[in-house]
């Protein structure tokens, strides 16, 4: 008898601690937004970071949440943003294409260093030890951190310098955050010109250590038609926005600093290994295919 007793006292124990159970787990209960699911399944999958988040399952939360905007994904470009605004019954704005170009040209053998670096390959590294082995304070480490940081492959190192495949950019700009120098920036994908150097230094020094630093002659802001290029911060820089790519400014550059796509290998430096022309008709074409609807 008591130990029927005693089953019976387990068993009602057990039917007690299931109901508080079942009870709990409904009044604790953490409701699951089903969109986030939707929107996840509508983005790349790259977990680039270039939205500003770690990866696109928290973008997709904070989207759902009320906390990002749509179109912070360059990698989906506009047929993702449409699919995402879908979901949230919003409108999509058009997402801008964007590249990653790096603003210098300072190979090894047009360029002088300061000592021989034999620390780890990396550029953030070697640039704690007195900004890096170049003399310039601007010039490219070379070491490639921005190439391993890049999802897309989008980017490797060629004669000292970083240079980007424009086929397989995206615009992510992780790279762009990674390089301890910032000379990796994000300009309009259809844009044909760049100035190829970002150093600080006035003409003379510039002249001291590297064979194609702008000396800030100003030459190109003279004769830009546009008014699309001026001097900040001791180094010509283009304004995408008035630019108009006639390409006055290559052809008057006495330091051939200000590249084109057309330029590409001319002076000791493979800009990219695609015209820019050809990979921007690739974005047009794939900007015009049908958007997919969720």
């Amino acid at each position: 008898m008591e130990i029927l007793i005693a089953i019976l006292c387990f068993i009602l124990l057990g039917g007690g601690c299931g109901l508080l159970l079942a009870v709990a787990s409904k009044a604790f209960a953490v409701q699951v937004d089903e969109r986030v699911e939707r929107l996840v399944e509508c983005l790349p999958g790259a977990n680039c970071g270039g939205c500003g988040f770690s990866g696109c399952a928290l973008y997709a939360q904070a989207v759902a949440a009320g906390q990002a905007n749509i179109g912070c994904c360059t990698p989906g470009g506009n047929q993702t943003a449409a699919m995402m605004a879908a979901i949230m019954g919003t409108e999509a704005m058009p997402v801008e294409a964007l590249r990653a170009q790096v603003m210098c040209s300072g190979t090894h053998d047009l360029s002088l260093r300061k000592y021989v670096y034999e620390g780890a390959p990396d550029c953030v590294a070697a640039t704690r030890l007195g900004g890096g082995d170049r003399l310039c304070p601007a010039g490219c480490v070379g070491l490639g951190t921005c190439a391993s940081v890049c999802k897309f492959g989008a980017i490797h190192v060629e004669g000292g310098v970083a240079v980007v495949d424009y086929h397989k950019c995206t615009g992510c700009g992780v790279c762009t955050r990674a390089c301890p120098k910032h000379i990796i920036k994000l300009i309009p994908f259809g844009c044909h010109h760049w100035v190829g150097c970002s150093s600080p230094d006035p003409a003379r020094t510039i002249r001291s250590y590297c064979d194609v630093g702008c000396i800030t002659c100003q030459i190109c802001v003279k004769n830009c038609p546009s008014d699309a290029i001026h001097i900040i911060g001791n180094v010509a820089v283009i304004d995408y926005a008035k630019c108009t790519n006639c390409g006055t400014c290559v052809k008057k550059c006495p330091r051939n600093i200000i590249w084109s796509a057309q330029m590409q290998g001319e002076h000791g430096l493979l800009i990219t290994r695609v015209m820019v022309e050809e990979a921007a008709a690739r974005h047009s074409a794939s900007a015009a295919e049908p958007q997919l609807t969720p």
